[in-house]
């Protein structure tokens, strides 16, 4: 009998080592493909560009390819232990660096179940994260970029969002990145916040800035970056006009658009019961959301509908008997919002929601509960988790700090020193700014 091969692989972007390595492995048996799942990609590593049923139709074309089987584990040692291959093979790319680990429990797992491990020589020059980094320069086509997020919820505990305001900081969100304990964290996506946008702008928070004006500025950010947006689309206005805004959004490949159940002039929901917070009536709210699915052209195009219950003084029954209407009426997602600082109203409904909803994502903004982790808000059942404003208020303190050393000092030498990044770094800071 013919022995068999595992090889572990995500396949995003097949290149010439891959192929080296899948015909180095043919040669000792049938090689079995352990396709990691964009679950397993995802707690590790950015999501990949194809899904993983696509993946999967490229893998199984390969000539000599005998079986391709989901790996749901960033660790090989479950399917190494359901499946019992008589050989392991992979690049010795790992014998040293982040992945050593994953070599150790390989090794010690082979040869429990008596098999062996193969390593053949990395190919040097060429890796799938490197080919990624160029796909990334060369940008994203909106059709991608809205499908993403839909992705990011289904393989994610939490997908994270972070504010952006600009292009600048919309490149940080691009390319912040952490590595802890072995595994890449980074930002899944965008925020585009009428607050952040109007404060930017300096005007108030009321809607004052209208959405051709937003979204110009907000194709800044679509034009250096690739990762998903979410939109605040504030009470989404008239029905007449939402519909409109619902196919705009769309055509421009941003994933989702957040709209809150309140009517008359827009105050912001921070200001709770201090400012006049005047809610959509149920049936009303309803009729928007089903007039935006409506008029929407794709699948993917998310509507999330934010309940202010809790914001208006109301009780956590109220919030409730609206989400569930609204999910009836087409909504995509439930954002539920909250000012108290315990955060206790908006676990008790995401509890409650979840006791009866358990597949219908919910949006949590920890504005002002953040003292929990994202790993705490994710056992509540939240799915999304939105950092609404913190690009915008980390950078006005610190140019006011700068404004007041200058006049202080009457130069701009302590200014430069404390507060500001070396001119030669803003110079080399986006891409081809100097010419050669």
């Amino acid at each position: 009998m013919k022995k068999t091969v595992y090889l572990g692989m995500i396949a995003d972007i097949m290149h010439p080592g891959l192929i080296s390595i899948i015909k180095e492995g043919c040669k000792y048996g049938n090689l079995v493909i352990g396709l990691l799942t964009d679950k397993a990609i995802a707690t590790h590593k950015r999501l990949p560009y194809l899904s993983y049923e696509q993946r999967k139709t490229v893998v199984e074309s390969i000539n000599g390819v005998s079986q391709v089987v989901p790996q749901d584990e960033w660790s090989y040692v479950p399917n190494l232990l359901k499946y019992k291959p008589d050989y392991i093979i992979h690049g010795d790319d790992w014998v040293e660096g982040p992945e050593k680990y994953l070599r150790s429990e390989v090794i010690e797992v082979m040869k429990s179940i008596g098999g062996q491990v193969i390593e053949v020589p990395y190919t040097r020059g060429i890796t799938s994260s490197g080919l990624a980094k160029e796909l990334n320069s060369l940008g994203v086509t909106p059709e991608a970029r809205m499908k993403t997020l839909r992705r990011l919820i289904t393989a994610k505990p939490i997908v994270r969002i972070l504010e952006s305001h600009c292009g600048l900081t919309g490149l940080i969100i691009e390319h912040t990145s952490i590595n802890v304990d072995g595994c890449v964290k980074e930002f899944d996506g965008m925020w585009s916040s009428s607050l952040t946008d109007s404060t930017s702008k300096g005007k108030p928070d009321i809607e004052a800035v209208d959405l051709t004006t937003r979204l110009h500025d907000l194709n800044d950010t679509l034009e250096v970056t690739t990762k998903p947006v979410i939109f605040d689309g504030d009470t989404g206005g008239k029905i007449e006009h939402f519909t409109f805004t619902v196919r705009t959004l769309e055509r421009l490949g941003i994933s989702a658009v957040i709209i809150e159940d309140k009517v008359g002039l827009k105050q912001n929901s921070l200001f709770g019961t201090d400012a006049v917070q005047t809610q959509d009536t149920i049936d009303g709210f309803c009729n928007k959301i089903r007039a935006g699915k409506a008029a929407q052209v794709t699948r993917d195009f998310m509507i999330i509908a934010r309940i202010e219950s809790l914001i208006a003084g109301k009780s956590v029954d109220d919030a409730l008997e609206r989400a569930f209407a609204y999910v009836e009426a087409g909504a995509d997602g439930i954002m539920i919002h909250s000012k108290n600082k315990d955060g206790v109203d908006i676990k008790s409904f995401c509890e409650r929601f979840r006791e009866k909803n358990d597949h219908t994502p919910i949006v949590a903004v920890p504005t002002t509960y953040n003292q929990y982790t994202e790993k705490e808000l994710a056992t509540w059942g939240i799915n999304i988790v939105i950092y609404a404003n913190h690009m915008l208020r980390s950078a006005y303190p610190a140019m006011v700090n700068c404004a007041k050393s200058i006049l202080e000092h009457d130069r701009c030498k302590e200014a430069s020193e404390e507060y500001c990044m070396p001119v030669k770094e803003i110079l080399n800071l986006i891409p081809g700014t100097k010419q050669k």
